[in-house]
């Protein structure tokens, strides 16, 4: 029964995304309520609520579980191991999570990329998810790097993510597949790796 359960609360979900990407691609994120939403997925509004919190969270899905991946990647430090190599598994991680979670996330990325440089509610909550999360992570670094200063911490952390996130962005806008935009993260890490060797001390 419990797994009948799951499996049912799972193709709801699933229905709530799929209505909401369609809506917000179709009539736009402003002009869509979380009434229209819920009839296309055929519930009722409090069965969406029962899942997000509110139509934001639909485009911010699962933001700070990839938080929690990061620190984990960097509270699990090799001996050694150098802040490039680090920040490569972080980004692999990452990609890992893509690849086991579901799907429409990662299809969810070119519009939420799209609607967060043009809804102003979305890019303020872009930039308070941002606000809140990389100084956490420039922290985790401080305490397994005890030779890195806060400030050099914190601006390994923004290469990092500003890196991984406008790369990836520039493949979207010219129409690149999931396969490019995480080629392209790949290769914008590359990158900021290659300019952060001064802080590994070597």
């Amino acid at each position: 029964m419990e797994g009948h359960r799951e499996r049912k609360k799972a193709r709801t979900r699933r229905a709530l995304l799929e209505a909401a990407v369609r809506l917000f691609s179709e009539r736009g994120y402003e002009q869509t309520t979380v009434a229209e939403i819920a009839a296309a997925a055929d519930v009722a509004p409090r069965t969406f609520f029962a899942y997000f919190a509110s139509k934001e969270e639909v485009l911010f899905l699962n933001a700070e579980d990839r938080g929690q991946i990061m620190l984990e990647v960097i509270a699990g430090r090799k001996p050694g191991e150098p802040l490039g190599d680090l920040l490569g598994r972080m980004f692999e991680a990452l990609v890992r999570s893509l690849a086991e979670g579901d799907e429409l996330d990662f299809a969810l990325s070119p519009l939420r990329a799209r609607l967060v440089f043009t809804e102003p509610a979305l890019r303020a909550r872009g930039l308070t998810l941002i606000l809140q999360e990389q100084p956490v992570l420039a922290g985790a670094l401080c305490e397994v790097y005890p030779e890195l200063d806060p400030v050099s911490a914190g601006a390994a952390v923004g290469s990092f993510m500003g890196a991984l996130s406008v790369a990836g962005l520039v493949a979207q806008q010219q129409g690149g597949s999931n396969e490019d935009v995480l080629a392209a993260g790949r290769r914008g890490i590359e990158i900021a790796v290659n300019g952060l060797s001064s802080l590994d001390g070597s």
